[in-house]
């Protein structure tokens, strides 16, 4: 009696078991793997980078006049406050931008470039704002687009003086690039706000100074052929060249960078801002 109940036993297990085998393999019972195929783990856990279309433009100023024209223009959906600056995502003229008063200085210009880089992948960079004029032929109220850069104060001080050192720079003459055809549609822009006769391309010197010498104005004349003098263009393009991140800066004249320029700045400044902000929401429009 006990051996046919074992037997009965035994039968009824090896059923149910073969009755769960079959339900496992037409798919009403649990998985008997969990590991997903090659279409399964790309669908899971693959991640696609956005291209240059999806990718914002950052628009980085010095000071806050030099911002306030694009900021009233500006569609902005959210402010995110780094390291005590904020950074404004939105629309502007139909563009995804990053607008940003990165503050003065070539400290604080290049810190700001480097989170518009890093923190908002922007696939391009417009730095506005105004100028010190120092070409002969610049005058206040116009327009200067950096075709290259420079940093005037980099170098080692010295018993004889100032010594100059080319290694602030990319390239082996110390001077710093910048994008030539985003620097192009800049020139454009400019010329359809301002007119020809009112802007100028060259090499803008970076320092942190506020330069009002006229001795000094020849120094950068002859030492660097610039034309106009500030203090963060070239921060900006150093830190935009070393991420390969197209950039252009642009550039008006508020004062001649001579022994009157604060005077002639505080007349003018606003002005010059507004006038660089008109260029760069030409050149949104026209792209």
């Amino acid at each position: 009696m006990k051996k046919s109940l074992r037997l009965i036993l035994s039968v009824v297990l090896s059923a149910v078991l073969v009755l769960s085998l079959a339900a496992c393999s037409n798919g009403n019972g649990p998985a008997v793997s969990s590991t997903p195929t090659s279409t399964e783990s790309s669908e899971v856990s693959g991640t696609t980078s956005g291209d240059s279309e999806s990718q914002p433009i950052g628009i980085i100023t010095a000071m806050s006049n030099e911002l306030k024209m694009l900021l009233e223009k500006a569609e902005i959906s959210e402010t995110k406050t780094i390291g005590g600056v904020d950074y404004n995502i939105g629309k502007l003229e139909g563009q995804d931008v990053v607008l940003v008063q990165g503050g003065i200085g070539k400290a604080m210009a290049a810190a700001g470039t480097s989170v518009l880089i890093n923190e908002f992948n922007v696939k391009s960079i417009i730095f506005t704002g105004i100028a010190g004029g120092v070409g002969d032929e610049v005058k206040v109220l116009d327009e200067v687009i950096a075709t290259d850069l420079v940093f005037h104060d980099y170098g080692n001080q010295t018993n004889d003086g100032f010594v100059w050192n080319a290694e602030g720079g990319v390239n082996e003459d110390g001077s710093i690039p910048v994008d030539k055809d985003l620097s192009q549609k800049a020139y454009e822009a400019a010329v359809s706000v301002l007119g020809e006769e009112h802007v100028f391309q060259g090499r803008i010197a970076t320092g942190d100074q506020f330069v009002a010498s006229s001795e000094y104005v020849t120094y950068l004349q002859d030492e660097f052929d610039a034309i106009a003098c500030e203090m963060e263009g070239a921060a900006v393009a150093r830190i935009a060249a070393q991420y390969e991140v197209p950039c252009c800066v642009i550039r008006a004249m508020s004062d001649k960078a001579d022994g009157v320029a604060h005077d002639t700045y505080e007349n003018f400044g606003d002005t010059a801002a507004d006038n660089s902000a008109k260029i760069v929401l030409t050149m949104l429009q026209n792209m």
